[in-house]
């Protein structure tokens, strides 16, 4: 415990997550399955530095919050997973647009999905979890199980088609 400021679980959390990007490198993997370094640095909607990109990455990968693979397309490119911990990060996700949904003055295409996590509940987070546990994980999903990111993908795409956005 001597590293950590506290063994409270809420401060143990906040060292993990408490700064500006980790999160938003954490949904951006799991909402927009960005797994390169250059996806995540070009369709990054809070416009992150590479240098900032690359020092939240190698973090989480530390953390045990991301995996990081050999891209076998590509000699020079790497994949980053999300791993179990993360995936478990799911209802959180949900709460923390939930609450800015209903507090901040947010954006029709980028609050869909939130509104779909919320009205979907735990089951559609459960469902969207194993989904990303075969993505990330190899660990496959029952069969017959719709494609939970899909929907989410296909709900954003629409109202930022609606909003004129695109």
């Amino acid at each position: 415990m001597d590293a950590h400021r506290s063994g409270c679980p809420i401060n143990l959390s906040l060292e993990v997550f408490g700064d500006r990007w980790s999160l938003l490198v954490l949904r951006d993997i799991m909402f927009g399955n960005r797994r390169h370094f250059g996806e995540l640095l070009a369709n990054s909607d809070e416009h992150i530095a590479s240098n900032i990109l690359a020092n939240r990455l190698a973090r989480l990968v530390d953390l045990g919050m991301l995996s990081r693979a050999a891209d076998p397309s590509h000699k020079q490119k790497v994949i980053y997973s999300l791993t179990e911990p993360s995936i478990q990060l799911v209802p959180v996700f949900a709460h923390l647009g939930a609450w800015g949904r209903r507090h901040l003055p947010v954006s029709p295409e980028l609050a869909i999905r939130a509104e779909l996590l919320e009205n979907g509940g735990p089951d559609l987070w459960d469902a969207f979890m194993d989904e990303l546990r075969e993505l990330h994980l190899g660990i496959p999903s029952a069969a017959g199980a719709g494609s939970v990111l899909g929907a989410l993908t296909a709900a954003y795409l629409e109202e930022l088609e609606r909003s004129g956005a695109a």
